[in-house]
């Protein structure tokens, strides 16, 4: 099952950080938050990826094409034609990467229809690319199919927001825009969804279409959304505090980093 990360968004709450790069690769202890997100869906064997581009793509694009001189020590023979060696590599990362451009101003659903072409399984993973938590992986897939939805989210209930997933049991009765505060303490879309591939035949080609509205509010009318409810850890990066919030985390108590 391949997994598709949103990374077109322009991260305007996060300027500090995002004047210069995409949110994806602001970086939570020297390493992007994206690469945190990758070694968490690696942990659980999933290690094919695709990367919806969108605003400074090319951050993203130099990343992975220089992935091995980013970690690892190298020498450089500038009086050999540039020949490059590197040293003490320890990269255990098997990925692989697919980098798609889906144009700066792409909503979420037209970002997910230029990456189809590349999904040939029954089933693919989806998640945006500015939050990190300690899902597991494996209890989602599985969840998802025992429920034989089109689609599942996972439902997080970080401290100090309201619910934007109206729940009923197992499944999604609505699909907020604007979180809201509830007496049942709902939860929240945190990304992390798993869907079957008929989900891409009801995105249209059209770059306004917006994952998050028209497609996910037909699968929801079906009931065909089901909630996988996560009560562990999760956190978005939306702002600066966000960013050095994650940081502080990660020197002193980095709950989603269950790789080695």
């Amino acid at each position: 099952m391949k997994v598709i990360i949103l990374c077109g968004g322009q991260g305007t709450r996060l300027r500090e950080e995002t004047e210069y790069k995409p949110k994806p690769m602001v970086e939570i202890g020297g390493k992007p938050i994206l690469w945190h997100i990758m070694k968490l869906y690696s942990y659980y064997g999933y290690n094919e990826f695709i990367l919806a581009l969108g605003y400074k793509g090319d951050v993203i694009r130099d990343y992975f094409l220089n992935y091995y001189k980013y970690n690892s020590d190298f020498t450089v023979d500038l009086g050999n034609n540039g020949d490059v060696k590197v040293h003490n590599n320890a990269i255990k990362d098997d990925w692989k990467v697919t980098l798609v451009e889906t144009g700066d101003e792409s909503m979420t659903g037209y970002r997910v229809k230029l990456c189809s072409k590349y999904i040939n399984e029954d089933n693919f993973m989806l998640t945006y690319g500015d939050a990190v938590a300690d899902v597991n992986i494996k209890q989602l897939v599985d969840f998802h199919s025992s429920k034989n939805t089109i689609g599942t989210v996972t439902g997080v209930y970080p401290p100090s927001r309201f619910g934007d997933l109206i729940t009923s049991g197992d499944f999604v009765e609505k699909f907020n825009q604007q979180l809201r505060e509830t007496e049942n303490r709902e939860p929240i879309n945190g990304g992390y969804f798993v869907f079957k591939k008929e989900l891409l035949n009801i995105i249209s080609d059209d770059p306004s279409s917006d994952l998050e509205k028209l497609p996910i509010q037909m699968i929801i009318e079906r009931k065909q959304l089901s909630v996988y409810r996560h009560k562990g850890f999760w956190q978005c990066m939306d702002t600066y505090r966000d960013y050095l919030l994650l940081n502080k985390l990660w020197l002193e108590n980095p709950v989603w980093k269950i790789w080695e």
